[in-house]
């Protein structure tokens, strides 16, 4: 039983940075309707930001996760003006086509500015330093990253939920033209969309840094894992994503430790294929329903 709740615990470490990245992916969808393939890439590039800042700017670590995030809520939003507005007309698999070239744009910036070796990033928190719960032992940086993870993801709702600037970003989710009728500034609420995905994002890549190393492919792999907790919760469920990026990373623990490791990676592909064959709306999502 001590064993269960041990892998319990640290799937929801690792959960709730899944969870992260997946409420930026249906930050974006249920705002813009777009499925970003460069939110990955976007995340290792801030993630990339903040290491040069300690290392090369000698920059202490707080300042240089905030001005990281800063600076790649910039460069999303800066995409969102720059290409996604001008392409507007374009179908849904033209935008998704535009991202996937963003995403290789960015593997490329980030190779050429930092190279491809792996790289260490620098952290505050231990992963040899533990703390015991009951029978549970669980390292400093695995604590410090799912409380961050859980702020991160109560400030979002609280935001999206409790504020004027998440009301205007729900009502132009609902209906972009009767949005813009009623005077909500919808070009600037979807670059601020854009940009909050984007840092919420960045956190990720911070977080899951010093365990995966630094590479321009870091969060590839978490980046797919973190789709998939959309899709399980729902692709235009706020709570879904957080609730699905929870649930991933426990059976993913539970599977490699009683199933087989080998096949961990692969569990969120068929979790994918299931959650589309089964419940194609997710765990909390809405049912779309059309009159024919």
């Amino acid at each position: 039983m001590a064993l269960l709740a041990q892998y319990v615990v640290g799937g929801l470490a690792v959960g709730s940075l899944y969870a992260l990245v997946a409420l930026g992916i249906v930050l974006l969808y249920r705002t813009s309707r777009i499925l970003n393939f460069a939110h990955g890439d976007l995340a290792t590039f801030g993630t990339f930001v903040a290491f040069a800042l300690i290392t090369a700017a000698r920059w202490s670590f707080g300042v240089s996760v905030v001005v990281s995030l800063v600076v790649t809520a910039v460069v999303g939003a800066a995409f969102f003006f720059l290409i996604i507005r001008p392409a507007k007309e374009a179908t849904l698999l033209g935008k998704i086509v535009i991202t996937l070239g963003l995403a290789l744009f960015l593997q490329g910036a980030t190779t050429v500015l930092w190279g491809t070796d792996t790289k260490t990033m620098p952290f505050p928190l231990s992963d040899t330093r533990v703390y015991r719960l009951g029978e549970v032992v669980v390292s400093q940086i695995s604590l410090g990253s799912f409380a961050v993870g859980l702020i991160l993801m109560a400030g979002m709702y609280v935001l999206v939920q409790r504020t004027r600037i998440g009301l205007a970003m729900r009502a132009v989710s609902q209906h972009t033209v009767a949005a813009q009728v009623l005077g909500i500034p919808v070009r600037q609420i979807f670059a601020l969309t854009w940009g909050l995905a984007s840092a919420l994002g960045a956190a990720a890549g911070i977080l899951l840094a010093p365990v995966t190393l630094l590479d321009p492919y870091m969060m590839l792999d978490p980046f797919l894992k973190g789709f998939a907790a959309a899709v399980l919760g729902g692709i235009d469920s706020m709570p879904g994503a957080a609730a699905g990026g929870l649930l991933l990373g426990v059976v993913e623990a539970l599977f490699g430790a009683y199933v087989s490791v080998k096949f961990k990676t692969t569990l969120a592909f068929v979790i994918i294929i299931a959650v589309l064959a089964v419940r194609p709306e997710g765990l909390l999502g809405r049912e779309y329903k059309r009159r024919v």
